[in-house]
C-alpha cells in the first residue's frame, strides 16, 4: 500500500519540492522584495506564526463551502432523477436553459444574489450550489442514459417496473459518473467559496485574501493559496475515498 502510493505521489512531490527549492533561491539570490514575492520559507513562517487568525477564517470558509456543496449536490441528484425517470419529457424543455445558463459568469450573478438576500450566509451558499450542481447533474444524466443494455433487456423481460429497473440497474451503474460530478463539484465548491467571500463578508479566506493583497501582504495572500488548495484537495481526496469504497461493494453485490 505504501509502495503504490509513493509511485503515485512520489514524482509530483519531487516537482513540487524542486519548484520551491528553485522559488527559495531565486528569491534570495536577486533579493526580490517580500511584498512582490516573498520566499516560501517566510510564506510557512507566516502561516506559523498568524494560525490562529487563518485558522478561524479557515473554519468560516469550509463551513459555507460544504453547506453549498452539499445543497448543490443535492439539486443536481433530485433534477437529474426528475429528468430522466419522472418527467423526461420536461428534459427537452429545461436542458438547454440549464446549459445557458451556464454561460452566465458567476462573478456577474454573485451582486444580484447579495442585493436580493443580503450580505447573510445565504447568498454566499447559493453562489457555491449554483457553481456544484451543474457537474453533478450533467455526470448525474449521463450515467442514468447509459445502464448495461444486457440487464436492461432482462429486467423488461421479467416485467420489472420502472421504479425497480432505475433503483436495481440505473442508479447503481451511474455511480461512477455521479462521483466523477462529485469531484469536480468538490473543487469547484472551494473557489465558490472564496469567490462569494469576496463580495461581503466578515470572515473567511476570501476575506483575508482581500484585506491582505490591499496591503501589500503577499505571504499572507499566498498562505491563503495554500491553505485553498490543501482543502481542494482534501476534499477531493475523500469524495475518491468513498467512491473506491461504494463502488467496490456495489461492483460485489452484483457479482453475488
Amino acid at each position: 500500500m505504501l509502495k503504490k502510493l509513493l509511485r503515485k505521489a512520489g514524482p509530483p512531490l519531487l516537482a513540487v519540492l524542486l519548484l520551491l527549492v528553485v522559488w527559495e533561491l531565486y528569491v534570495t539570490a536577486y533579493q526580490v522584495e517580500a511584498w512582490l514575492l516573498p520566499a516560501p520559507t517566510a510564506i510557512v513562517r507566516e502561516a506559523i506564526n498568524n494560525w490562529p487568525r487563518v485558522q478561524m477564517h479557515t473554519l468560516a470558509t469550509l463551513e459555507i463551502a460544504i453547506i453549498g456543496f452539499v445543497l448543490g449536490t443535492v439539486v443536481g441528484l433530485l433534477l437529474a432523477v426528475v429528468l430522466h425517470s419522472i418527467f423526461p419529457s420536461l428534459r427537452q424543455a429545461l436542458y438547454p436553459l440549464i446549459i445557458l445558463s451556464q454561460n452566465i459568469p458567476i462573478i456577474a450573478l454573485a451582486p444580484l444574489l447579495v442585493v436580493w438576500f443580503g450580505f447573510g450566509i445565504l447568498p454566499k451558499v447559493l453562489i457555491i450550489a449554483l457553481m456544484c450542481f451543474f457537474p453533478v447533474l450533467i455526470a448525474a444524466l449521463q450515467g442514468l442514459d447509459y445502464p448495461n443494455a444486457a440487464m436492461l433487456d432482462y429486467l423488461r423481460m421479467i416485467g420489472a417496473r420502472i421504479g425497480q429497473i432505475f433503483f436495481l440497474l440505473e442508479l447503481p451503474n451511474s455511480l461512477p459518473h455521479v462521483f466523477s460530478g462529485l469531484k469536480v463539484a468538490a473543487t469547484y465548491s472551494m473557489m465558490g467559496a472564496v469567490i462569494s467571500e469576496w463580495l461581503g463578508a466578515q470572515r473567511g479566506l476570501g476575506v483575508y485574501m482581500r484585506l491582505a493583497a490591499a496591503s501589500f501582504r503577499t505571504d499572507r495572500v499566498f498562505v491563503s493559496i495554500f491553505v485553498i488548495v490543501v482543502l481542494s484537495l482534501l476534499f477531493f481526496a475523500s469524495i475518491a475515498y468513498w467512491e473506491r469504497k461504494l463502488i467496490r461493494w456495489n461492483s460485489r453485490g452484483e457479482g453475488n
